[in-house]
């Protein structure tokens, strides 16, 4: 891996994890917000309070106890996952597309039983994913349906759009493609890969996979420049709103395009990682130093979706179609 001086990364804005954590995460984010989007459970419900949708939630494990009653909660559902509620960075997650003679599917086509299930419930309770190893719950949730634009962009899994949104205002976002590689899950540092996209449009500005810049997805030979985010504004204006139900200064939302509900927020984080930079080939701190010295942000989620579509347009890599 090519190494980059420290004088070249602060040529190119990127911020670093030290800078990002004393002077975004711990000057913008109250410690008693944490809690309100490290839980799930939580962000569900606070999201239902401020109207913004998320996928449906079917069941809530508390104990060890309640596992013995796992095989009737699951009755009637073809395709479910199974969430710790306390997890970061897509452990611990199950995703089950559908029932076969008694066997739960995977998205990866593997097959588990119902004691298989049962374990992976309990490992979630004793806390095995999640922060910091605390006592855990499980999630149980309905699946997300894809827009048919996204369908087929990756494998094994849904693709998720990642937004960074500082004082509300969306500031850097990228789409990420599960692959064959990452298992399924959209963590870039399993080998999914992240499609740095344009604030003004949606379109695809750049792509790595590993930190390597790519153009075509490794499993779908999807052409990657060619990418384009329908509904664009919506998606950001979504983002924006995220704010104002969890209070917090410095946040990353993670949205889903279900094919029937339309976008839906997946989760909050209040300590989002920092390789949405390398997506993008741009660094955040310019951005952020903009937004941060903005004497006055509006209240409304859609005025400050369009400041960032007018502040921080960039043009695509290469040409779109």
């Amino acid at each position: 891996m090519m190494l980059i001086r420290p004088s070249e990364l602060k040529r190119r804005g990127i911020l670093g994890m030290n800078r990002r954590n004393l002077d975004y995460i711990g000057r913008h984010n109250a410690r008693h917000l944490f809690p309100l989007v490290d839980n799930k459970i939580k962000t569900k419900r606070l999201a239902r309070e401020y109207g913004v949708p998320t996928p449906t939630l079917r069941h809530v494990i508390d104990t060890q106890h309640s596992i013995r009653d796992l095989g009737e909660q699951l009755r009637g559902l073809d395709g479910f996952a199974i969430k710790p509620a306390k997890g970061a960075g897509g452990k611990g997650i199950m995703v089950i597309r559908k029932v076969t003679d008694g066997l739960f599917v995977k998205g990866s086509g593997q097959t588990i039983d119902l004691e298989g299930l049962k374990r992976h419930c309990s490992n979630i309770l004793a806390g095995l994913h999640s922060l910091a190893g605390s006592p855990d719950s499980v999630i149980i949730e309905d699946l997300i349906d894809p827009d048919p634009y996204f369908r087929d962009l990756s494998v094994e899994g849904v693709p998720d759009i990642r937004v960074i949104i500082f004082r509300g205002i969306p500031v850097m976002a990228m789409l990420r493609l599960s692959t064959h590689a990452s298992d399924g899950k959209a963590n870039l540092h399993q080998g999914a890969i992240g499609v740095g996209l344009d604030l003004a449009t949606g379109h695809c500005v750049h792509a790595v996979q590993y930190s390597n810049r790519v153009l075509t997805h490794p499993d779908t030979g999807v052409t990657l420049d060619r990418i384009a985010i329908p509904d664009w504004e919506n998606l950001l204006t979504l983002a924006a709103s995220c704010h104002d139900l969890a209070g917090l200064g410095y946040l990353g939302a993670d949205l889903v395009v279900d094919q029937t509900r339309g976008p839906l927020l997946l989760e909050l984080n209040a300590r989002p990682g920092l390789a949405i930079q390398v997506a993008n080939g741009e660094g955040l701190l310019p951005r952020l130093q903009r937004v941060e010295n903005l004497e006055r942000v509006s209240p409304d989620a859609a005025e400050r979706a369009g400041f960032a579509m007018t502040h921080f347009a960039r043009q695509p890599a290469r040409p779109t179609a």
